[in-house]
């Protein structure tokens, strides 16, 4: 890191200092504040002096310089611990904090707000919504918390006037997920009364000059601040409230603030400014308000009514011992005390309201972590710095007690913690000397005895107790400690005044505080008819915000706990928490009180070294280590370094497999061997480290993602090797199940009238499709067979002639006299006289002819020639030839056709009786087959196609061609018509 800015800028870790005096760490500090370097390290503590100018080192390009590196591989900077916290959350799942102290004007506000945004920056790189959303919440939190926590005071423009710490939740990915806002001791007397010089809290001074005109109107406010009792103290400055203002309305959007939520805030701002401007006055026997039109505004914006706003005002409501309530009249310094102090309550419920509002929205919401994994924290503690005022008070006092605790957090981690360590690990080790203030702790904190208890006890005395009484008790049981003092242990100390002051020898320095009003403030009464009155109010906002308004006078309640015991607990609660968590510090430094960008006090930043400790934490991390871990953790993070480590090492112990990795790379003289841990003296060592597992990362990725896709590969091979056996077994079973179903239904058809025709079919499976098909052929076959087997022998021709028919016409004719019997010989049947010649002729054809194929018994027929002349005619086929004859010459054949000529057949797809017989010599015969006298409705066309077809099919062993014309039948060649 000494390489990354030049010798001209000093030195930027405080531990490469030549020599460990105050005088060279001052030199190196305002060199560096002087040439604009505003960061230091000690170690992983960052030093910023706050320069009281806008510096150009917080832009993108600087985020992403610093995101992801290690600590010491850029120069000094908030992002630098910004990332080291991150990065150690994120790698090791370990809550961690980043606690920012210093004095009042040191920057630490300003600190803060960089550490969020720099958070924000790297995170959430898939820019999901929902995250998105988060982020923004976290962001715009700080504006609005600012808005109403902060106030301008003498030693800075923008101080906080309540300790923040925000605990930002983050998931397994690295992703914030919600958070959770804590605030500690609202500096509430500040409504009311400032110091010369300062302001109440921005809020009021932003709606009053940010505000719009409809907006002053609605809430009965002028612009001028000076016009108000409560802000007319700081009205002559000004710090940009306009521009504040709209931010602040801005962002209240963005934390999901509602519109009537908004206009419920600034109605609460306008009812304290208003009560500011109350005055009472005496006639004597009665207080009387003064200006009956402001009580009338007070009222209507608290939504309550108008008289009982007046009476909580001028009267106290308490119960007597027999249970009895009056009503007591309040004096003119009573009304004035209930009326500010109803103003201080409204405005920290307000802003405890606001807080809460803003955790409702940033909390965690629905976290299951089984389902999402480890739920990460960082936190980030912006709290008051160390306050030495002309005049410190109550405030001031718990202030710097809280300081304390921060500081004894410190010396208990940083400092004593890691001394403790290296003589429990056997490090070899030189004690440093440091302060402990732990007995400044105990003299505020301690049961019985301590500052708190004190007060306590005081203010649940009963009868008149002073707060002359509570410093006289102060005197009594604190007069011997060293860190205690009073004008009367110590008369000739005149800067201290009898009764009123005493003095605390803090770690910062001696404050003196004034005793007046501690009790008071400790005590912190508020009459309880403001409590009832609020809660009756018709706003929600302001009914939620006094719940405890809603008990009766009549009933008993415990005392409340006192403001610095409730302070105090909430304290402890937060040391507690930040003591659990890996802390990062940064230390802020103020240069000058002047707020001059080039002025360095010596003396002022040496005193505020001084009471930081800076100086001993340089000494024990320059004679300590920068690192430590178990050797368990470290080889579990760098065994992949050393080929003797990885995957796993076969030693006798983890040290020893731990000094194998130091050996290898030459790292013997930077580290120490604990009983329990590994001590790296340097950064640079880590930061090698670091490099080479970071370089050797993506290698054992691959080679993991290697592994696992062959894992995967192979699991998923053995669910698709199950899967098909499976599936093997499946479709042998519905295989067989098919066999089984068809066996089953098909089981009993042979004694069926129809053998099974009527019996339905299963649905095969896919795989036995065809087979089906096969089997159902084969069962037609069958169901053919039976039928036919009951057929006489002499009926066989016709059942022949029948099938071929309906195979040839192909359900194309529908009417093909299927249904009655073809006799083919119909002359054996006929039952009149034909004549002599007639049946000599057919005789003659019987003897001469092996077979006859079609003859009809109706032989009237007519042949129409080409020159339109008729002619009896007859047509005969055999098996060997086709015959037109002439009946008036005694049958005498005047033509034969060879049957083989005959290469096809038409007919029509009507109930004509017309056909056409195709030849190869293409001379055609269209005959039109009369439907004759004995039977008027026979249709023959079917008959003879089905005696042709069959003819050829069986006897010829070839095909003839079968065409069903729809409209027209075609002949070519055509010498003759036959109608027969």
């Amino acid at each position: 890191m000494a390489e990354l800015e030049g010798l001209e800028y000093g030195k930027s870790d405080f531990v490469l200092l030549d020599e460990v005096t105050m005088e060279q760490f001052m030199e190196n500090l305002k060199l560096r504040f002087e040439k604009g370097r505003i960061y230091t390290f000690i170690g992983e503590v960052v030093v910023s002096v706050n320069p009281y100018r806008q510096l150009d080192i917080y832009g993108k390009k600087v985020i992403e310089d610093y995101r992801g590196r290690e600590l010491y591989e850029n120069p000094p900077h908030l992002y630098a611990v910004a990332d080291a916290a991150y990065k150690a959350m994120k790698r090791r799942a370990k809550d961690t904090c980043i606690v920012i102290s210093g004095e009042s004007g040191a920057g630490k506000t300003e600190a803060s707000k960089y550490i969020m945004q720099y958070i924000a920056a790297i995170t959430n790189p898939g820019q999901r919504a929902e995250v998105e959303s988060v982020k923004n919440v976290l962001l715009k939190s700080n504006c609005v918390l600012e808005a109403f926590g902060n106030a301008k005071t003498n030693r800075n423009d923008n101080s906080s006037r309540f300790g923040k710490y925000m605990d930002i939740n983050f998931n397994f990915n690295g992703d914030p997920t919600g958070g959770h806002i804590n605030n500690y001791l609202l500096e509430k007397s500040r409504v009311v009364q400032q110091q010369e010089g300062e302001r109440n809290f921005h809020s009021f001074y932003q709606v009053l000059r940010g505000g719009s005109d409809e907006l002053l109107k609605s809430l009965y406010l002028q612009r001028d601040p000076a016009q108000y009792a409560y802000t007319s103290q700081g009205a002559s400055a000004s710090n940009n409230d306009s521009l504040c203002h709209k931010a602040v309305m801005a962002a209240l959007k963005v934390i999901s603030f509602t519109a009537e939520e908004i206009i419920s805030i600034y109605k609460i701002l306008s009812t304290i400014l208003h009560l500011g401007n109350l005055q009472f006055t005496s006639d004597g026997e009665h207080v009387i308000l003064v200006g009956e039109d402001t009580v009338k505004h007070i009222s209507e914006l608290t939504s309550t009514e108008p008289e009982n706003a007046r009476k909580t005002l001028l009267y106290r409501t308490v119960a007597t011992g027999g249970g009895e309530v009056i009503e007591k009249g309040h004096n003119e310094q009573e009304a004035s005390y209930g009326r500010d102090a109803f103003a201080k309550a409204l405005y920290e419920r307000l802003f405890a309201w606001i807080v809460g509002r803003i955790n409702s929205v940033i909390e965690v919401k629905d976290y299951n972590p089984a389902l999402h994994g480890k739920n990460t924290v960082i936190g980030v503690l912006d709290i008051y710095g160390f306050e030495i005022f002309d005049n410190n008070s109550f405030e001031q006092f718990c202030i710097n007690y809280c300081n304390e605790k921060l500081q004894q957090l410190f010396i208990e981690l940083i400092l004593r913690q890691e001394q403790d360590e290296y003589q429990r690990e056997g490090i070899t080790w030189q004690h440093i000397e440091y302060f402990n203030n732990q007995i400044i702790v105990d003299l505020v904190e301690q049961p019985h005895k301590g500052i708190i208890s004190i007060l306590d006890e005081a203010c649940l005395t009963a009868g008149k107790v002073t707060d002359t009484v509570c410093l006289d008790s102060m005197n009594k049981k604190l007069g011997q400690h060293p860190h205690y003092t009073s004008r009367k242990l110590c008369p000739a100390d005149k800067t201290m005044e009898f009764n009123r002051d005493f003095r605390i020898r803090h770690y910062a320095g001696d404050v003196t505080y004034s005793v007046e009003g501690f009790l008071d403030k400790n005590k912190d009464p508020l009459f309880q008819d403001f409590k009832r009155l609020m809660y009756n109010s018709s706003d929600p906002v302001l009914k939620e915000m006094w719940p405890d308004g809603k008990m009766s006078i009549t009933e008993v309640t415990k005392r409340p706990l006192t403001a610095a015991t409730l302070f105090k607990n909430s304290i402890i609660a937060l040391v507690d928490k930040l003591a659990c968590k890996e802390p990062y510090y940064v230390r802020c430094i103020k240069p000058n009180e002047a707020k001059s960008p080039m002025l360095f006090n010596d003396g002022r930043c040496q005193h505020q070294v001084a009471y930081l400790g800076l100086l001993e934490n340089v000494r024990v991390r320059r004679a300590g280590f920068a690192y430590r871990q178990p050797y368990a953790r470290f080889l579990q993070r760098y065994k992949m370094t050393c080929e003797y480590t990885w995957p796993n090492h076969l030693m006798s112990s983890d040290q020893e497999a731990v000094e194998a990795i130091v050996n290898q790379h030459g790292f013997e003289d930077d580290v120490a061997y604990g009983h329990t841990k590994l001590f790296v003296r340097t950064p640079r060592t880590l930061f090698t480290l670091e490099q080479e597992r970071a370089a050797l990362i993506p290698i054992l990725v691959l080679f993991l993602q290697k592994v696992w896709r062959g894992a995967l590969a192979r699991m998923r091979c053995r669910k698709i090797r199950a899967i098909y056996t499976i599936m093997a077994y499946y479709k042998c079973y519905k295989v067989k199940a098919h066999f089984w179903e068809v066996e089953r239904r098909f089981a009993n058809v042979r004694n069926m009238a129809d053998y099974g025709k009527s019996v339905e079919w299963p649905k095969p499976p896919a795989a036995l499709v065809q087979f089906h098909r096969i089997t159902q052929h084969l069962y037609r076959r069958w169901w053919a067979r039976q039928l036919i087997k009951n057929i006489p022998p002499s009926d066989m021709a016709e059942v022949r002639a029948k099938v071929a028919a309906l195979s040839a016409l192909r359900g194309e004719r529908v009417d093909w006299g299927y249904s009655r019997a073809w006799e083919r010989d119909y002359l054996a049947n006929v039952s009149f006289s034909l004549g002599y010649s007639f049946r000599t002729f057919t005789l003659y054809f019987y003897i001469f002819t092996s077979f006859l194929l079609f003859l009809s018994p109706d032989l009237s027929f007519l042949q129409l020639n080409w020159f339109n002349n008729t002619k009896d005619r007859a047509l005969l086929i055999t098996d060997k030839h086709i015959y037109r004859v002439e009946p008036k010459k005694h049958f005498k054949v005047q033509k034969r056709i060879s049957l083989d000529a005959v290469v096809g057949v038409s007919v029509t797809s009507g109930s004509d009786q017309m056909v056409a017989l195709h030849t190869t010599s293409q001379d055609d015969f269209l005959v039109h087959l009369q439907r004759g006298q004995l039977n008027p409705n026979q249709d023959r066309v079917g008959e003879l196609v089905g005696i042709l077809t069959d003819h050829f099919t069986r006897t010829a062993k070839k095909n003839i061609l079968i065409k069903i014309q729809t409209k027209i039948l075609h002949a070519r060649c055509m010498n003759s018509c036959f109608f027969i």
